[in-house]
């Protein structure tokens, strides 16, 4: 088998499990229901109305709202860690997934009456953070690692001492948002499911257009340069690509950490550093981490539903030290 069937079929063997894990998730819960209903409720009709009501109306959005977002941030991730050409770069490490998630809470706390406004505002404070990072991390000599994180932990601050600020001064409103801000899929039904498919349905697209100039960019800003490829236009436009994919997510769920820096990892181990196989590898993965971590909270600590971003920091902490540990920077 050349390392082109390879790869593929490791993609290939990645969704499949996500659809089995996303049928599996399904039926789990305080209410067990059978794979065979499962199917039978979804492709036909059930006899149960239990069954039909526990499935479309709430398990089935929860689900698939899981297997989105983690593709969208695992993609965001990978995008990112090549356009910075930072291993350690992720939506929440460079302040991309903070900064919409400030904007976002000024919208929810501060000015409930424009919730319609909130995947605009996401993405502004996604751009906004990720620009002053982005700007705080460039040398002469190009973006090393260590400067994208430190300026990612002072970005991250700001924008938590803004987080802060909100939660004191509209405390009263704060119980509605304490979900979010951990990254809940909690009673997240077609309306969530609804707001955030056209949005990644249209990043997933240009991120398909997009591999080529990713990879151009992974070849490094002399060889780009060479091909005869703007690359300061590149890294732009990729750039905006990875925002608005974390920003949509982080105005579905709230702040889901580390999926945008484990999952690249573990795709780039897997298929390599092509991102013809590197970013549909990503996607897979990161929905089916997403959605292992979310099913996770909800049946392994119930009757607490634990929000999946708490499970991704425990997971994901640990693997970043790991990976500071083995680097030199």
């Amino acid at each position: 088998m050349t390392n082109t069937s390879r790869s593929w079929t490791i993609v290939i063997i990645t969704f499949l499990l996500a659809i089995v894990a996303a049928i599996i998730a399904i039926g789990l819960g305080s209410v067990s229901i059978s794979i065979p209903d499962i199917l039978r409720t979804i492709f036909t009709s059930s006899s149960e109305a239990v069954n039909d009501t526990i499935i479309w109306d709430i398990r089935l959005p929860r689900v698939l709202l899981a297997l989105i977002i983690g593709a969208n941030i695992a993609i965001s991730g990978a995008l990112l860690q090549g356009v910075m050409g930072n291993p350690l770069a992720d939506p929440g490490l460079t302040g991309v997934t903070s900064g919409a998630a400030a904007c976002v809470l000024i919208i929810m706390l501060a000015l409930p009456e424009y919730t319609q406004f909130i995947p605009v505002a996401a993405f502004v404070g996604g751009l906004v953070a990720s620009s002053i990072v982005y700007a705080l991390a460039w040398r002469r000599n190009g973006i090393s690692p260590i400067t994208i994180i430190l300026s990612g932990v002072a970005v991250n601050a700001l924008c938590g001492g803004i987080i802060g600020w909100l939660s004191i001064m509209f405390s009263d409103r704060l119980p509605a948002a304490v979900q979010w801000l951990n990254g809940s899929l909690a009673a997240k039904g077609n309306n969530a499911l609804y707001m955030v498919l056209p949005y990644a349905i249209g990043g997933w697209i240009l991120s398909i257009f997009a591999i080529r100039k990713a990879n151009i960019i992974r070849l490094g800003d002399q060889v780009a340069s060479n091909l005869g490829e703007n690359v300061n236009r590149i890294r732009i436009l990729l750039s905006l690509l990875a925002v608005f994919l974390a920003a949509i997510s982080v105005a579905a769920i709230g702040m889901v950490g580390f999926v945008g820096l484990v999952v690249p990892h573990m795709a780039r181990l897997l298929v390599g550093s092509d991102y013809k196989f590197m970013l549909p590898m990503s996607m897979g993965l990161g929905a089916l981490v997403l959605l292992i971590a979310d099913t996770g909270g909800r049946i392994l600590f119930s009757p607490l539903d634990i929000p999946a971003g708490i499970l991704m920091a425990v997971i994901g902490a640990p693997y970043f030290l790991y990976l500071m540990r083995r680097r030199t920077f």
